[in-house]
């Protein structure tokens, strides 16, 4: 028998929990086929087969908390079942053909498809090699909504049906997020300052080069990669706002790695751009893109959450118009993006209507003084109503 252990979990992640057997007991299984996924507070972890065979025995079930190494499973290799029971389960696996095998379903998908009394496995997974996601989930109780819309009289019908209330844990992911927002409001003084930008330069200047940028670099050009560009010009000015606090210390940092936020099935991860004031607009949107793409397999390195010493979220991308973002600690500072709407504001003494943004910068008033935040965040402003400054270094 081959032993299936936890794999080696890095320093700052000391447990994790086996969220999904992808496989079951006497189920064929080929080498590198992912086994069963381990949810940390970061990040969720394939454990792959080391070689082919049977699994043969489940020591871990789901929702159990493991460490590194931890014994999970047995497999039996598959040189040792040349002559299996036809009529025990491996032989039944074995009859199934690929369009009889389920997709694999993430667990977020498995937990929306309980929120909303969808079976996944009967849901079209989007995701790599198949996979259902949360969003797939989400789109198929969604288009249930006006058959039921269009029967009212279902409605009076449940009415008369005792209420009833459902509790799940949360993940990982979750409660680590709310541990850390907690502790950031009880530790920071957290105050926050706000501007308005004018986005027409940025959208004028996007809309002329869009298409020649994509040609050349193969990617889109968006509006974060100028915000990560004016973010990390403002910290090389007011370098107080790319600081933290140790303790009595403040530590400095003379490089800009900055977190962007991005959204994932699992909820709310913030992969960091390393050396932010070396890159180029390309680079930023490509690393961003890649980003984007892993979030939503799950995949993203745990080494791409780690660190980071500002960061910027984009609530706009929902709908939001202003928010009081929260500070992603150790950092002391981060920048808040909003929806862009068409507003009237005065220009040169006449009234005309302008694509503006709300900005919002949230920061540690321990180290970071209101004139340097308003200065910083005023910067900022000024760099994306006049983008040419990025090319010119002025």
């Amino acid at each position: 028998m081959i032993e299936i252990t936890a794999p080696q979990l890095p320093e700052s992640v000391a447990e994790g929990t086996l969220s999904r057997w992808c496989k079951q007991p006497g189920e064929a299984v080929q080498r590198d086929e992912v086994l069963a996924e381990l949810e940390t507070d970061k990040v969720i972890l394939e454990i792959p087969a080391p070689q082919d065979g049977i699994l043969s025995a489940i020591i871990c079930p789901e929702e159990t908390t493991v460490t590194s190494g931890q014994l999970l499973a047995h497999l039996q290799p598959q040189a040792a079942t040349a002559a299996p029971d036809c009529t025990g389960p491996a032989a039944a696996s074995a009859s199934l053909t690929p369009e009889m095998v389920a997709p694999p379903v993430m667990p977020a998908a498995r937990q929306e498809g309980l929120r909303q009394g969808i079976a996944p496995e009967q849901v079209a997974g989007s995701g790599s090699g198949g996979r259902v996601l949360k969003e797939d989930v989400a789109r198929a109780a969604a288009a249930k909504i006006p058959a039921a819309a269009s029967a009212p009289a279902s409605f009076i019908a449940a009415d008369a049906q005792p209420r009833g209330i459902r509790r799940e844990p949360m993940s990982r992911l979750r409660a680590r997020v709310a541990e850390r927002l907690l502790a950031s409001q009880r530790e920071n003084a957290i105050l926050t300052t706000f501007n308005e930008v004018n986005m027409q330069p940025v959208m004028d200047l996007r809309q002329r080069w869009k298409a020649p940028f994509g040609e050349k670099h193969g990617v889109k050009l968006g509006f974060m990669s100028f915000f990560v560009k004016a973010a990390a010009y403002a910290l090389s000015e007011y370098p107080i706002l790319n600081a933290s606090v140790e303790g009595q210390e403040i530590v400095w940092h003379d490089y800009c790695d900055i977190g962007i936020a991005v959204s994932s099935p699992r909820g709310l991860v913030v992969p960091v751009l390393r050396d932010a004031q070396r890159m180029s607009i390309a680079d930023i949107e490509r690393q961003i893109a890649d980003y984007a793409v892993l979030a939503r397999a799950g995949k993203l390195p745990l080494e791409a959450l780690q660190g980071g010493t500002f960061s910027i979220t984009n609530g706009g991308t929902f709908g939001s118009m202003m928010s009081t973002p929260i500070i992603n600690p150790p950092q002391s500072a981060i920048l808040g993006m909003h929806a862009i709407t068409p507003r009237a504001v005065v220009e040169n003494d006449a009234i005309v209507v302008r694509p503006m943004m709300y900005l919002a910068l949230s920061y540690d008033h321990r180290i970071i003084d209101g004139q340097e935040a308003v200065q910083a965040l005023v910067l900022v402003r000024r760099l994306l109503e006049a983008p040419e400054r990025f090319l010119l270094e002025i």
